[in-house]
């Protein structure tokens, strides 16, 4: 029966008897011919090949876990690696962020670093939320850090409002995952610079800030929000009504509308149309209607028994300082007082 043999140098394979002494082919010695294994008999088993069955299903299971557990090691030892890096990278874009709240742009690297340190001169917190106190250009001012939540994700920012309390000085927006061309629009200049000297509160002293729709803005408290992203807009809104109404103990919401009260309530009496203390008031020095106002000592001599009443004042009806000298208060400014 012939057999099959095949030559290691040209690769063809041929039969014979026995174990020729060179290839017919190329002439290559026996040394370069080896003999073919017959093929199985039907019915008979395939002889078992030597050392591990790379065509086996333990073989591929095996491969692929150790090829995991290597990538896993190597992911984690790079992610160890360049933490620091990352963190410094994190930290110093916090830090522009926070000095673009304050107008202070342009700056990469180090600088970054340097100007934060020159501008922010303290941390103070307000109900558990940590806010930055800075000095630009020897004013004070109040970085207050903001969340919130827009159409796809989440949305921060950094409100940055002057020593007074009352008045936004800058803004710093940014987002997670907001729609390009859309609602991601609010991390650009032009929409944060809108609220540059925005007052932060509404005649009653409430916090009313906020973002309207396109073209709606009209109060002083009101900013247009972006074109084509209402409900990002929207989630701005939110964020900054209600991210200054958690500093509220800081920023002094209730005495603000206390003062503002006093000082409507009081106009008649205070001059040109208000107590002058506090910062916006038409009057000048004081009214005498309130604790503290440089005008009250004693009484404010506007009705009978009053002690600065030397005669009478022109109050009430039969004034003899004439009608219409001050309006007829009813002595309530001085029973007022009195209780103090």
């Amino acid at each position: 029966m012939a057999k099959k043999f095949k030559c290691n140098v040209c690769g063809q394979t041929f039969e014979a008897e026995s174990m020729p002494d060179k290839c017919p082919i190329c002439t290559a010695p026996a040394s370069e011919i080896v003999e073919e294994a017959a093929p199985a008999a039907a019915g008979e088993a395939k002889p078992k090949k030597k050392g591990l069955d790379t065509n086996s299903n333990v073989y591929t299971i095996i491969y692929a876990a150790v090829m995991v557990v290597i990538v896993a090691f190597l992911l984690a030892f790079v992610s160890d690696a360049l933490k620091p890096t990352q963190d410094a990278n994190v930290l110093r874009d916090t830090k522009n962020q926070i000095l673009t709240s304050l107008n202070i742009e342009g700056l990469t690297g180090e600088a970054v670093d340097a100007k934060y340190a020159e501008v922010i001169t303290d941390t103070m917190e307000c109900n558990e939320k940590e806010f930055y106190v800075a000095n630009v250009d020897g004013a004070v001012k109040y970085v207050l850090p903001v969340k919130g939540r827009g159409l796809w994700g989440g949305l921060w920012g950094y409100i940055a409002v002057d020593e007074n309390k009352t008045t936004v000085f800058g803004t710093y927006f940014s987002h997670e995952s907001e729609t390009a061309g859309l609602g991601a629009r609010i991390n650009e200049r032009w929409f944060q610079q809108q609220f540059n000297g925005k007052p932060i509160f509404d005649e009653a002293g409430n916090v009313a800030l906020t973002v309207v729709k396109q073209g709606a803005a009209t109060q002083p408290t009101e900013v247009d929000g972006v074109t084509g992203a209402t409900l990002t807009s929207k989630g701005v809104g939110a964020m900054v009504t209600e991210g200054l109404a958690a500093y509220q103990e800081f920023l002094g919401v209730a005495e603000q509308a206390e003062e503002m009260d006093c000082c409507k309530a009081k106009k008649a009496h205070c001059g040109e149309g208000g107590c002058g203390m506090h910062e916006g008031c038409p009057g000048e020095g004081g009214c005498g209607m309130h604790e503290g106002c440089p005008k009250a000592e004693g009484g404010c001599g506007m009705h009978e028994g009053c002690p600065k009443a030397e005669g009478e004042c022109g109050m009430h009806e039969g004034c003899p300082k004439g009608e219409g000298h001050c309006q007829k208060a009813e002595g309530e400014c001085c029973k007022n007082k009195s209780n103090n």
